[in-house]
């Protein structure tokens, strides 16, 4: 966004005030959604577990500064319920999940608990909270039954998923569309006022992540360790995008749906351009080049799990109906992404560190990255 569109977002702020319920605060994309809404001037309450690593985000950037933090399980229906309807949010953004794949393994009970019925309990509890008229349910690009083809999958393609995390979340997908069916339906949006979507985003990259089994957090504690990582299934393709990438999808899809547009209140995917849509093995390698001090990988000679080789996304309709696009080349994704890790590691004041990308991610055009000839793309900030 330029200096022009920054200043008319000053002057018209959505959520100036406005009341928004966020499950998963404590996570990786519930912080940086956190931050960013409260940056915006939103009154903000979260609801989710503890903080599963240390260090993680929630603690390192003060994200507990400047929202009301109640820690809960999604699957505990009744403190959710009296959670949300004691607070009377306008907008809910539904986070919380088990969102590991290799963890859903071990853990099947849990990962479908978490996903399906948590999602039932957020969508129930929004039932009977009056309040409520936007909700935006985060679900994953891995919804989608994989059929390890090259082309990108849409809205309308079939969900499935080989494992119990990928199975989870196509079922919360099938969750919030009966919810919305049943008890929102679209066509009768001016009378119930109550706008449901689902989000489906690729997988996300940037600074704060430490969870177990991901590979940005991965290749961190490799390069800190200065110790060879050891990556998986380096030909795997997926569509990796910056975190605030797909938080300006969600945010813009709330206001969206705040605005009563029934169009709005279904199915949008979150991902990068096409030729973004890079293998394991260029991530792993150009995120060591940048890194520097011999930083390096070597393949998994036993990669266990069955993990999906091909994913790709199409974002078309977020970009041609919510006007959504892409601000960030993947190159410049993972510049942001080490720079604030080694801010992390030199000790800086990681909220103003995060506070600060999310602002200049507000200050890009969204143009401004992906019409770039690739020999200019390596010059974007």
């Amino acid at each position: 966004m330029g200096q022009r569109e920054s200043a008319v977002e000053d002057m018209v702020n959505p959520w100036q005030g406005r009341r928004v319920f966020l499950t998963g605060h404590t996570g990786f994309k519930g912080g940086w959604l956190a931050l960013w809404l409260a940056r915006r001037g939103a009154e903000i309450r979260g609801y989710s577990l503890d903080p599963e690593t240390v260090p993680n985000l929630f603690t390192a950037a003060s994200v507990a500064q400047g929202l009301d933090d109640v820690r809960g399980d999604v699957r505990d229906y009744a403190r959710l319920e009296s959670a949300i309807t004691e607070f009377h949010p306008e907008v809910v953004f539904h986070l919380a999940a088990q969102p590991l794949v290799r963890r859903s393994y071990a853990d099947p009970l849990g990962t479908y608990s978490t996903n399906i019925m948590g999602t039932a309990h957020v969508l129930e509890a929004v039932r009977k909270a009056p309040s409520v008229r936007a909700v935006v349910s985060v679900t994953t690009d891995k919804c989608y039954r994989n059929q390890e083809w090259v082309w990108p999958y849409r809205e309308t393609d079939p969900l499935g998923g080989y494992d119990p995390y990928a199975s989870s979340k196509a079922c919360a997908e099938i969750v919030s569309a009966a919810y919305r069916s049943s008890f929102f339906p679209v066509d009768r949006l001016q009378e119930h006022h109550v706008a449901l979507a689902t989000a489906r985003a690729g997988n996300v990259i940037g600074g704060g992540d430490w969870s177990e089994d991901r590979l940005i957090p991965d290749l961190i504690r490799g390069f800190q360790e200065k110790r060879p990582v050891i990556i998986r299934r380096p030909t795997a393709i997926r569509p990796w995008q910056h975190v605030l990438e797909s938080l300006h999808g969600y945010i813009t899809l709330a206001e969206q749906l705040l605005a009563e547009r029934a169009q709005f209140a279904s199915a949008f995917n979150f991902g990068p351009v096409d030729n973004d849509e890079w293998p394991v093995e260029r991530i792993v390698t150009t995120a060591a080049q940048m890194w520097g001090e011999g930083a390096s990988w070597v393949r998994d000679a036993e990669p266990s799990v069955h993990e999906d080789h091909v994913l790709r996304l199409d974002v078309s309709k977020a970009r041609s109906e919510l006007g959504w696009q892409p601000r960030l080349r993947i190159e410049t994704a993972l510049e942001w992404t080490i720079a604030w890790y080694r801010a992390a590691q030199q000790g800086a004041d990681m909220r103003q560190e995060t506070l600060a990308q999310i602002a200049r991610y507000q200050d890009l055009a969204p143009w401004a990255v992906s019409n770039l000839p690739a020999t200019e793309r390596g010059n974007i900030p």
